[in-house]
């Protein structure tokens, strides 16, 4: 089976890409196609986890949804692909209906698990609250990856890196301005998160939240209330309204898990969920909870992480 994997590499080659094209290897031969001003390196590396061509357009560095529909349509017709994957973002969510519409193709978005044995797929369903069973029956289809579904493996594989031209069309869209999410982990990537609410009462104690990320090599996200009152940036709220992320580790501090929270959460591996009230819904659904002051508890898990990691 031919199978194409579109990948972003706008912003560099992130876990997701690595992520996807592992999911794709285990479908069948897997074509990459992506776009912007990366660098070859980069995008060389992708054959270690499965790739066997990689074809780039490093002219389409700011291009609008209809392009990237375009591109990826005129890459599946000349490879011949019968599977495309997605990394399930805000591109997948934009650009793979359209895909769908003009292929043909059934579309799975959200996939959580590779097909079983009669094709279905899992998905999460209701915001993560359910899971769903979804068979296509076309002959073409395409697939939406959640994040953190898959280990990426790398099989010391390679790939060749292709020039490649989308044919995409002039933009109807003009970019004014791109602003990037700061910090050294992306969020949607990240594996481990350290999260906190209202219950750390103003952003000049926000000291004690990038402490302990910064110990354990995580990215920090936030409540909704918190990006609301400028506390923290928007890019780190988490939630139905903000960012949806699936963590092997999700700690949060202050938070008192409404369900517009959990949506963007439930997600995780596993949970940690640190409060002063023993009623917080938030301690139904984690794994773990601490009853007590996150001013307390977080600089002591700050010291017991360096401990930890300064005796091994």
């Amino acid at each position: 089976m031919s199978v194409l994997v579109y990948i972003n590499g706008v912003h560099g080659i992130g876990k997701n890409a690595f992520e996807a094209v592992t999911y794709g290897k285990k479908l069948g031969d897997v074509t990459v196609v992506t776009n912007g001003n990366v660098d070859d390196a980069a995008l060389a590396k992708l054959g270690e986890y499965g790739a066997s061509k990689i074809l780039v357009d490093k002219s389409l560095n700011n291009a609008d949804d209809q392009q990237l529909t375009k591109m990826i349509e005129n890459a599946a017709n000349q490879t011949g692909a019968s599977t495309i994957v997605f990394v399930h973002d805000h591109i997948a969510k934009n650009v793979a209906p359209r895909l769908s519409v003009r292929l043909k193709a059934g579309l799975v978005s959200g996939a959580i698990a590779l097909p079983d044995g009669d094709g279905t797929i899992k998905v999460n369903v209701f915001s993560g609250k359910a899971f769903g069973s979804v068979k296509v029956n076309t002959a073409k289809k395409i697939i939406s990856l959640l994040p953190n579904s898959i280990q990426p493996e790398n099989n010391g594989g390679s790939a060749a890196v292709e020039s490649f031209s989308a044919n995409a069309g002039d933009t109807k869209v003009k970019v004014l301005a791109t602003k990037q999410p700061e910090g050294d982990i992306p969020l949607p990537e990240a594996d481990l998160v350290v999260s906190a609410g209202r219950g750390l009462k103003g952003p000049e104690n926000w000291g004690i939240v990038e402490d302990l990320a910064k110990a354990l090599g995580a990215a920090t996200a936030c409540s909704r209330p918190v990006s609301d009152a400028d506390w923290r940036p928007h890019h780190e709220h988490v939630g139905q309204t903000g960012i949806a992320i699936r963590p092997n580790l999700y700690i949060a501090a202050g938070i008192s898990g409404a369900i517009q929270h959990l949506a963007g959460v439930n997600g995780s591996k596993t949970i940690v969920v640190i409060n002063t009230d023993p009623e917080a819904p938030f301690f139904k659904a984690a794994d773990y909870g601490v009853v007590g002051d996150a001013f307390e508890v977080l600089p002591r898990l700050t010291e017991a992480v360096k401990k930890f990691k300064a005796s091994h």
